[in-house]
């Protein structure tokens, strides 16, 4: 496995599991087998529903929790100071961890706090520099943030968030905002780095897949670790998890990576975070 490296020091896994759309029936199997497999780096979040069964499989793994980097994500119902920690307690004792080595504020506008959301995300980052100074989390983010979520929240903020975790996938590389990010320090992780699985049966993808002997999955994963992101594949199925991992002995030429880069997004457009339902 290789590692990208925060802004403070703390080292993170290139390849993590995503557990996002996975059932709480399945996520308990599911997470077994990424960790059987390989995969020392967990993501979830209190939106999933799947904490509970993402700590047991954890923790019936056996493996030392050091060897482990686990991710949760704070819920949009949730924003206020003491709310957050609360939050917070209530994530690591679904997930039966005594600390945290990332907690995302999960989306910057959700619908219940759409009337207030800056000062609601300034009173939540508030409690999470607590918590990372405290060392009950490792290192703190947000996810699905543009860069005037990212603006309001530096106006107060007295640690800048270690990474942004963003939809990213060959087609969708949202490139304004990861420069944005890079700037500022952060490491972009990338969810739906499969496009949902709808990228994989696109012609020029499948051509390079024929070209260097490897699924489509893999060469859209790969393509995303060679543009510096962090990638969280998803699947629940054993071989299809063992694939997503096997990444580290092949190279897109620079021919095939502007091929890719060249892709348009026909999946569907990123969501707005300012018009999100939910």
């Amino acid at each position: 496995m290789k590692y990208k490296t925060f802004s403070n020091g703390v080292a993170i896994p290139v390849v993590g599991f995503g557990t996002w759309q996975v059932s709480p029936q399945e996520a308990y199997e599911s997470v077994r087998s990424a960790l059987d497999v390989g995969y020392r780096h967990i993501d979830t979040a209190a939106a999933y529903e799947n904490e509970a069964e993402v700590g047991q499989a954890i923790t019936d793994s056996g493996i030392k929790r050091e060897e482990l980097f686990v991710t949760t994500k704070l819920g949009n119902k949730i924003r206020g100071y003491k709310e957050t920690l609360q939050a917070a307690k209530e994530s690591m004792e679904k997930l039966q961890v005594e600390y945290l080595d990332l907690y995302l504020i999960h989306w910057p506008n959700p619908a219940a706090h759409r009337h207030w959301w800056k000062e609601a995300n300034a009173e939540s980052w508030k409690a999470m520099e607590e918590l990372y100074r405290k060392g009950v989390i490792k290192t703190i983010g947000i996810s699905n943030f543009e860069e005037r979520h990212i603006e309001a929240l530096l106006a107060s903020a007295q640690v800048i968030p270690h990474t942004n975790q963003i939809r990213l996938f060959a087609g969708e590389q949202q490139r304004a905002l990861v420069a944005y990010c890079r700037n500022k320090g952060m490491v972009t992780e990338a969810y739906s780095p499969l496009g949902v699985g709808g990228i994989l049966s696109n012609e020029v993808i499948l051509r390079i897949a024929g070209e260097t002997n490897r699924t489509s999955a893999q060469v859209a994963l790969r393509y995303n670790l060679q543009k510096g992101h962090v990638v969280l594949p998803k699947s629940v199925h054993r071989r299809r998890m063992a694939e997503n991992l096997d990444l580290f002995d092949f190279e897109l030429s620079q021919e095939q990576m502007v091929c890719l880069d060249a892709l348009p997004n026909t999946i569907s457009a990123t969501r707005n975070p300012d018009e999100v339902p939910f």
